[in-house]
């Protein structure tokens, strides 16, 4: 069985595979939104643009050029002749005549032209530019990407759980969405998320959103079998990622830590646990409550220590320290392990936030 679940995990609908424009669609990466009014003053400014390079050049080898009663050109010929020539008007009024003019001709103001045209439609081309743009973008990260977050699911869970990381100033360029509905990847796209559509069950999508480089991966499916499943598959391929899970039942508990998560969250009985305690000091949900929001008033945070605080102990410091994390292992202030500081310990406090 272990075989053919092994077997099942290493198949592959080669999407990685796939040329970049292949991927337009199924990998998304954001870009900055612009209105249309802007996007419409910057094509004319670029039109405008081609059509001055243009007139400078004609006006540069006006000897090379007459009209039709054989007169020099003057700066308001150059003008109109680049203006019809860019335009495709053409009268044929204005024509180069010296080899050196028709030179300058063929290799600048056609292609000139070309670009003015391009420019001016380029509404109707914006399909065949934005798959074009996708493509490039995808190539450029898919080369670059490192050290990010990779969140399976865009439901309840794994979109509180980016707000919590984008609360911590996490930069919503380092967090890749995983889902198969195009509806929440829509939205996760609007904050500025990498998106990819596809189901985390399959290995191939997970190293389509770069998990084989990632830091961690916070999985948030909705259904607890799902979860062991994607667990599996992104152990199988990010050995060395830190795995977060999320559950709906603690029986699970055990399989998704086989499956190789490094920390696992049990929804409900966190949930029933609060309305418990919110019956007889709902004071207490409240500062849980806060304790979470890392957006205004108190926030568990995690850092280093400083110099002057190796050797002291964690009850002794300004901060409220709840723990210390020493060799990946959370010991909690009061046991005689952590008396005294050591130099690479992480210290778990509570920090002020400010409104």
């Amino acid at each position: 069985m272990a075989g053919r679940l092994r077997e099942r995990l290493s198949r592959s609908d080669t999407l990685t595979d796939r040329p970049d424009f292949a991927l337009v669609g199924v990998l998304r990466i954001p870009e900055l939104q612009t209105s249309p009014a802007r996007a419409i003053y910057r094509r004319v400014g670029i039109a405008l643009s081609a059509l001055a390079l243009a007139v400078l050049i004609v006006y540069i080898d006006r000897a090379g050029y007459r009209d039709a009663q054989d007169n020099e050109l003057s700066l308001l010929d150059c003008i109109y002749y680049a203006t019809v020539s860019l335009s495709t008007t053409g009268y044929g009024d204005i024509t180069p005549f010296t080899p050196s003019a028709r030179l300058v001709n063929v290799l600048l103001i056609t292609p000139l032209r070309i670009f003015f045209l391009i420019v001016l439609v380029g509404t109707t081309l914006s399909a065949l530019t934005e798959s074009s743009r996708q493509a490039f973008k995808i190539q450029r990260w898919r080369q670059h990407v490192r050290n990010h977050t990779v969140v399976i699911g865009y439901g309840t869970k794994g979109r509180t759980a980016i707000d919590a990381m984008l609360g911590d100033d996490v930069p919503p360029s380092e967090i890749v969405v995983v889902d198969t509905d195009h509806a929440v990847l829509d939205s996760a796209a609007s904050k500025g998320l990498v998106t990819v559509h596809g189901s985390a069950t399959k290995s191939d999508v997970l190293r389509l959103a770069g998990a084989q480089n990632a830091s961690a991966i916070i999985v948030a499916a909705n259904r607890d079998d799902t979860a062991v499943l994607v667990t599996l598959t992104a152990r199988e391929i990010a050995p060395k990622a830190k795995i977060v899970a999320a559950i709906r039942e603690s029986e699970n508990t055990h399989l998704l830590r086989q499956s190789g998560a490094d920390s696992v969250v049990v929804s409900s009985e966190t949930a029933g646990r609060l309305l418990g305690i919110a019956t007889k000091t709902p004071s207490v949900v409240e500062m849980m409550e806060d304790l979470l929001t890392p957006e205004a008033g108190f926030a568990i945070a995690e850092r280093l220590v400083e110099r002057d605080e190796i050797g002291g102990s964690p009850r002794h410091l300004a901060d409220i320290v709840l723990g210390v994390v020493r060799d990946g292992r959370l010991i909690r202030v009061g046991s005689p392990e952590v008396d005294s500081i050591e130099e690479n310990d992480r210290l778990l406090y509570i920090r002020r936030v400010a409104n």
